[in-house]
C-alpha cells in the first residue's frame, strides 16, 4: 500500500515539474509558401524574460511586426503564463529557407529556439486566403503579365513569351529586381535583348494603363504533352500615399516593396504526326531550303575541294543535325567544320548552319557523291518536306591510276571519314630519347646541398619559437592588440549597417570602447565620461576633440532608443573616422 502511495506521490511530483519547465519554441504559419505569400513566425515563451534576440531573417523580408501579446490566466489554481513576439516575413528566393535560432534570457539562463525550415515555391496564381494576415496583399495599380504567342504549338515549333508591366496612372514604381527568374524545363530557351526599355500606353481590363516590356524569351519545346512555364516574379519598389497631406493639401508618399508574379502558363504540346513521316528524319521544323555546294568539281591529283551541306530559313536551326554526305573510297573526306550564322527574334531562328567538308583525292578518274536526302517538319501546312539533291561528279585530272576496274568512273565504294586527329598520325617528327646510365642521388652535390640547408634552418627555428614564447607572454600587449583589432572590425560593422540604426549604433559604441582600451589601456569597469576626459586631458588631446568624443558616445547610447534619420547615421559614422583618425595621431 505505502509502495503505490509513493509511486503516485513521485508521478505527481514529476508532473509538476514538467508543468512548471519553462519552454520557449518558434512556430510558422505554414512550412511551404508561394514566393508571394506571406510567413507569419511567432516566438513564444511560458514565462516572462529579458533580453530577447531575434534571428537575422536571412532569405526574407520583414513587412510587419515586432507585435508582442501577452496572455496571463488562473485555472483551477494553476498560473497560466504566455508571452509572444511576431513577426510577418515575404520571401526574398525560391528554394530552402532556414529561420535561424532566436534567444532570450529567462531567470538569468539563457534559452533558444530550434531552427526552422520553410519551403519557398514559385509565385502562386493566386495567394491564399488573401484576406490573412499571412498572405501578401493585392498589388492594386501594378500588374506583371506573361503574353504568350501559342500555347498548342508542335514539338519544336518556336513559341514567345513577352513580360510587361502594367502601371495605373494612380500608381509609381520607382525601380524592381528579379527575384524569381522562369528556368523553363522542357523547353530550349534564348533571351532576345532589349536595349533600352521603352514607356508605352495601353490597356489591361479595359483601363488605361502605362506598361514597359520588361523581357522577350523565344522557346522551343522539347517534349510533347502539357508543358508549365515557370512565373517571373519581381520585387519592386513603390510610392504608397499616406494618411498624411502636406500644407498645400496634396498626399505626402511613402516608400514600399511590392511582389508581382506573372503567374504560370500551361503549354499543350502537339506531338509531330507518325504518319508519313520520313525515313532518318531528324527533328527539323520550319521552313527551309537545303543545299550541297562543292568549291570545284574538277581538280587536279594533291588539290583539295571543300563541300558545303547547309540549312537556310526559318526554325529549329541550332536543334538537328545536318546529313551527311557519302563519298568513294578515293577521296579522303575529313571532319567537318560546323557553321552557323543565325539570329533570334520574335518569330524564331532565321538564318543558315552549315558543315564543310574537306575532301582529297587519292586517284585519277571520276567519282560521283549520291544524293543527299534532307527532311523537315513544315507547320504551316502540317506536313512533312523531303530535299534530295542532284548527283554531284568530282573530276581528277592526273595521279596514279586505279588498280584493277574502270580507270574512269567509280561507283559506290564508301569510304569512312578520317578522324581530324588522327588525320597525320603516321608523320611522328619529334623523337624522345633518355640515357641508358643515370647517375644515383646519394652522394650528389643535391644530396649535400640538402642536408646542408636543413642544419642551416635548425637556429633559425629556435629563434623562431623564443620570439613566439616572448609574444604569447606579452599578455597586455596581446590584449592591446586584440582591442585594436576589435575596434576596427566594429568599425567595419558599422559601415555596413549604416541602414539599420539599432545594429550600427551597437557596433559603432564597440569600436570606440575597444579603441579606448588599446590606446588608453582602461578596462571595461573605468569607461565613465569623467574618466575618460580625464585620461586624455593627461594625454595632451586637445579640448575639442575630447568634446567632440564624448559627444559620440552620447549619441551612440541615446540614438538606440530613440528615433535617428539617415543623415544622422552616416554624420555620425563620418564623425567618428575622423575622431579616430585624430586621437591616433595626437595619441601615438
Amino acid at each position: 500500500m505505502k509502495i503505490r502511495t509513493y509511486l503516485c506521490l513521485s508521478m505527481l511530483l514529476i508532473g509538476q515539474i514538467i508543468w512548471a519547465q519553462i519552454q520557449f519554441e518558434a512556430k510558422v504559419s505554414r512550412t511551404s509558401i508561394a514566393l508571394n505569400e506571406r510567413l507569419r513566425v511567432d516566438f513564444v515563451m511560458n514565462e516572462d524574460g529579458d533580453n530577447f534576440d531575434p534571428p537575422a531573417f536571412e532569405g526574407f523580408r520583414l513587412v510587419g511586426g515586432p507585435n508582442q501579446s501577452v496572455s496571463f490566466s488562473w485555472v483551477n489554481g494553476k498560473k497560466s503564463f504566455n508571452k509572444t513576439y511576431s513577426y510577418y516575413l515575404m520571401p526574398l528566393q525560391r528554394g530552402n529557407l532556414t529561420i535561424k535560432q532566436a534567444s532570450i534570457e529567462i531567470e538569468g539562463q539563457v534559452y533558444k529556439t530550434s531552427p526552422i525550415v520553410v519551403n519557398v515555391t514559385a509565385a502562386a496564381e493566386q495567394p491564399k486566403d488573401p484576406n490573412s494576415l499571412d498572405v501578401a496583399p493585392t498589388n492594386q495599380g501594378i500588374h506583371l503579365v506573361a503574353e504568350v504567342s501559342k500555347t498548342n504549338p508542335y514539338l519544336n515549333e518556336p513559341i514567345t513569351v513577352v513580360y510587361k508591366l502594367y502601371v495605373s496612372h494612380r500608381a509609381s514604381v520607382r525601380t524592381w529586381k528579379e527575384i524569381d527568374t522562369p528556368k523553363y524545363n522542357d523547353f530550349w530557351s534564348q533571351n532576345i535583348d532589349i536595349p533600352n526599355l521603352v514607356v508605352e500606353q495601353g490597356k489591361f481590363n479595359g483601363e488605361d494603363y502605362r506598361y514597359v516590356v520588361l523581357r522577350k524569351t523565344i522557346l522551343y519545346p522539347q517534349k510533347s504533352g502539357k508543358l508549365e512555364i515557370e512565373p517571373l516574379s519581381l520585387d519592386i519598389v513603390v510610392d504608397v500615399p499616406t494618411n498624411r497631406r502636406d500644407i498645400f493639401g496634396g498626399m505626402i508618399m511613402t516608400t514600399d516593396n511590392k511582389t508581382v508574379s506573372a503567374g504560370s502558363k500551361t503549354i499543350q504540346v502537339k506531338p509531330l504526326p507518325e504518319n508519313g513521316k520520313p525515313i532518318g528524319f531528324s527533328g527539323a521544323v520550319g521552313s527551309f531550303d537545303f543545299k550541297v555546294v562543292p568549291s570545284k568539281t574538277e581538280l587536279s591529283h594533291g588539290e583539295s575541294l571543300e563541300l558545303e551541306v547547309s540549312v537556310s530559313g526559318n526554325g529549329n536551326l541550332k536543334l538537328f543535325s545536318l546529313p551527311k554526305p557519302i563519298v568513294p573510297a578515293s577521296l579522303e573526306m575529313y571532319e567537318p567544320v560546323h557553321d552557323e550564322n543565325v539570329v533570334t527574334g520574335l518569330t524564331g531562328i532565321k538564318g543558315k548552319v552549315s558543315d564543310k567538308y574537306t575532301i582529297i583525292p587519292q586517284q585519277q578518274g571520276n567519282f560521283p557523291i549520291q544524293p543527299i536526302v534532307f527532311s523537315y517538319f513544315d507547320v504551316n501546312t502540317g506536313s512533312y518536306k523531303i530535299v534530295t539533291t542532284k548527283d554531284l561528279l568530282i573530276k581528277v585530272t592526273d595521279g596514279p591510276g586505279l588498280m584493277g576496274g574502270d580507270e574512269n568512273t567509280i561507283l559506290g565504294n564508301t569510304k569512312v571519314v578520317v578522324n581530324a586527329s588522327k588525320q597525320f598520325k603516321f608523320i611522328k617528327s619529334d623523337t624522345e630519347l633518355y640515357p641508358v646510365n643515370t647517375t644515383d642521388f646519394l652522394g650528389s652535390a643535391l644530396h649535400f646541398s640538402l642536408m646542408m640547408g636543413s642544419l642551416c634552418l635548425i637556429p633559425l627555428l629556435i629563434l623562431f619559437k623564443k620570439r613566439k614564447e616572448t609574444i604569447s607572454l606579452d599578455v597586455v600587449g596581446n590584449r592591446l592588440k586584440t582591442s585594436d583589432k576589435l575596434a576596427k572590425k566594429y568599425l567595419s560593422e558599422a559601415k555596413k549597417q549604416l541602414n539599420n540604426k539599432e545594429p550600427f549604433y551597437v557596433a559603432l559604441e564597440k569600436s570606440l570602447h575597444n579603441f579606448l582600451k588599446a590606446k588608453l589601456r582602461i578596462e571595461t569597469s573605468e569607461m565613465h565620461k569623467e574618466k575618460i576626459k580625464e585620461i586624455l586631458s593627461n594625454r595632451k588631446v586637445n579640448d575639442e576633440t575630447i568634446t567632440n568624443f564624448i559627444a559620440l558616445i552620447q549619441n551612440c547610447e541615446f540614438a538606440r532608443y530613440a528615433p535617428a534619420s539617415e543623415v544622422m547615421i552616416h554624420g555620425d559614422y563620418e564623425k567618428a573616422v575622423q575622431l579616430l583618425g585624430s586621437l591616433e595621431k595626437q595619441l601615438s
